[in-house]
């Protein structure tokens, strides 16, 4: 297999990047070509998307993407699980140690990839790298939304992240896999990954405004759908303690 290119200088065998999407058929072939145009030649990697119950064409716009960017697989739900399973999904089935994650939405930037990646594996200790929306591409109103939820779950959780709801990020595989799974999970992932007691740091990336397809959240979605689990994480981050050892002698 070939060795990673030198232009990331990182030590990286191979980078797993997972979609989640869910009736986004216009998006996938202009998402597939940018993700192979930001990584191929520079990292191996594979393209993983898991479409979660689409009642449109997506299967099929994944399935064409393929022969133009052969590094594609996809993995279908057989009803709509939401945004968390499909991430879990995709992490179970990927191949790599560091996995990257992208809304399907076409507003994360794949040119961003590279960064994240960086720092990811050039942090001591760091599991996760959450991207940061500096400049929202947004109505007024989601940007209203994010930042009430954001600053509620930060004063809750105290997990230093400005944007935990942003939709790339990279994160550690063997550290993903050991966390809960739970309805909504993705919304604190920096929170539970700091509960294993790895480091998460935020990188500035850019947004997009979206030009193809239709938002799938509602208006309370953000604010309102995760206040049990966030009462729930709070409560779990207060009686873990990580770092144990075991030695057998």
């Amino acid at each position: 297999m070939p060795a990673p290119s030198p232009s990331l200088g990182l030590p990286i065998d191979g980078l797993s990047v997972v979609v989640p999407v869910c009736d986004e058929e216009p998006n996938v072939a202009p998402l597939a070509a940018e993700v192979a145009s930001a990584l191929r030649g520079r990292v191996r990697f594979e393209l993983l998307f898991v479409d979660d119950g689409s009642q449109d064409g997506t299967a099929a716009a994944v399935a064409a993407a393929r022969r133009a960017v052969p590094e594609i697989r996809l993995l279908r739900h057989s009803r709509r699980s939401g945004q968390s399973r499909a991430l879990v999904t995709g992490v179970r089935a990927a191949r790599h140690d560091w996995v990257a994650t992208l809304d399907g939405d076409g507003q994360n930037d794949p040119a961003d990839l590279p960064r994240l990646v960086e720092a990811a594996l050039l942090g001591e200790g760091v599991r996760l790298v959450m991207g940061n929306r500096t400049a929202r591409r947004d109505t007024w109103l989601r940007r209203l939304q994010s930042r009430v939820a954001n600053g509620v779950r930060g004063r809750l959780l105290r997990d230093a992240t400005p944007d935990t709801g942003c939709g790339i990020k990279v994160v550690h595989r063997p550290t993903f896999l050991e966390l809960p799974v739970f309805d909504h999970m993705h919304r604190f992932l920096p929170a539970l990954v700091q509960r294993q007691g790895a480091r998460v740091v935020s990188v500035p990336v850019a947004h997009r405004p979206r030009t193809r397809g239709s938002s799938k959240y509602g208006l309370f979605d953000r604010l309102w759908v995760g206040i049990v689990d966030l009462f729930g994480v709070r409560w779990l981050a207060a009686r873990y303690r990580a770092g144990l050892t075991v030695r057998e002698d």
